[in-house]
């Protein structure tokens, strides 16, 4: 409230503007080579709670727009279920939604009617990706590629966090995106997917990675021809794809190259070894070369031998910081990673916990000794 008075005195009340230092009233109006705040606009965001100085320091220029739609656009936001705080909030984060014509976001919001299955869930979007929801531009593009996804029977939760996520997919013609799910559907089927799962393998890539569309299809063959020529089989090829959620349509031929000659060369091992490294962990394809050397390193420093990294390969997966802090995690209760399997320590937060839990109980819990004399309690 106090906030809210303050802005407003400051902003718009002449008699208190008149009292104010010239370097105050600089803040509602800006300087000769600035263009003039549109004061109407001004007046009706702080009339609504907009925090004026937030949108002054990192949107100043929407002030200065001539035509805006500040009453027009908190009424359709309120008819979509916002209350007084969600709409400050919309406009502090994305105060260009605005200068958008009330037609137009009206059209937007059938738009997203359609794939969002009610207007709660639909508010909850616009808050978190209010950019996402007021791209009012492409307007045709957006709604073709739609009923393009609609027509492949995907669900309206996957569709609505493309929209959502990655507004650039559907701003663009429908035949881009149509041209990316054939080779999707392609190399599916090609590595020996059942047509009967394909639209569930597309939403599940789709999910995991909603930038995916962006990618040219030409990056896919790339790839993937890249990993033909390494002896992937094709079942193999098909575990790839869905492990790395899609992103290996992101990776560059000779990028992987290098990773799979330094892990070759470091675990001294053959090219089936290597292939089977690479299933068991995926992410040796993405990282960079300076980060697996940086890793190798953090392991070798902590004592850890080759064989044991080419046992559980999935310790590549942790940063140099995480497997120092749960081998020493490990050591408070006696057990020396060096000695054992490093599969105790590989996996999330959560997967180490439950191993660590478990070697805590144990060391809480003596082995029952069947040989040893019974004691009574008056012993």
């Amino acid at each position: 409230m106090l906030r809210v008075t303050t802005a407003s005195l400051c902003t718009y009340c002449p008699r208190i503007r008149l009292l104010l230092p010239p370097a105050a009233s600089a803040s509602t109006v800006t300087s000769q080579n600035k263009r003039l705040e549109n004061q109407h606009t001004v007046d009706s965001l702080c009339e609504l709670s907009v925090d004026i100085r937030k949108v002054r320091k990192f949107k100043s220029w929407v002030l200065s727009e001539s035509s805006a739609y500040v009453s027009e656009t908190a009424d359709l936001l309120r008819d979509m279920g916002a209350d007084t705080m969600a709409v400050a909030r919309i406009l502090e984060t994305h105060p260009e939604a605005v200068l958008c014509r009330p037609e137009d976001v009206a059209a937007q919001r059938d738009l997203w009617v359609s794939v969002c299955p009610n207007k709660r869930e639909l508010m909850s979007i616009i808050e978190k990706f209010p950019a996402s929801f007021f791209t009012v531009t492409h307007h045709s593009n957006q709604r073709a590629n739609i009923l393009y996804l609609q027509s492949l029977r995907l669900s309206k939760r996957i569709i609505g966090k493309l929209m959502a996520s990655a507004p650039q997919s559907f701003s663009r013609p429908v035949e881009l995106n149509q041209e990316v799910i054939h080779t999707l559907r392609e190399t599916y089927l090609d590595l020996g997917g059942d047509e009967g799962n394909l639209r569930i393998w597309l939403q599940k890539l789709l999910s995991q990675n909603p930038y995916i569309l962006l990618r040219p299809a030409e990056a896919w063959r790339d790839s993937l021809g890249f990993l033909r020529e390494q002896g992937f089989t094709t079942e193999e090829l098909l575990s790839l794809v869905s492990s790395l959620r899609a992103s290996i349509a992101e990776l560059q031929p000779e990028a992987m190259r290098h990773a799979l000659n330094y892990i070759e060369g470091t675990l001294t091992c053959s090219q089936d070894e290597l292939r089977q490294t690479v299933i068991r962990c995926p992410a040796i394809l993405y990282y960079s070369l300076p980060t697996l050397v940086g890793r190798f390193q953090g392991l070798m420093d902590v004592g850890v031998s080759m064989e044991q990294v080419k046992e559980s390969p999935n310790v590549l997966e942790l940063t140099t910081q995480i497997v120092l802090y749960r081998i020493q995690k490990l050591a408070s209760y006696g057990y020396d990673v060096r000695s054992g399997s490093l599969d105790v320590i590989v996996g999330t937060k959560k997967d180490f916990e439950m191993s660590y839990s478990k070697l805590h109980l144990r060391q809480q819990r003596p082995l029952f000794n069947p040989v040893a004399p019974l004691r009574t309690a008056e012993e």
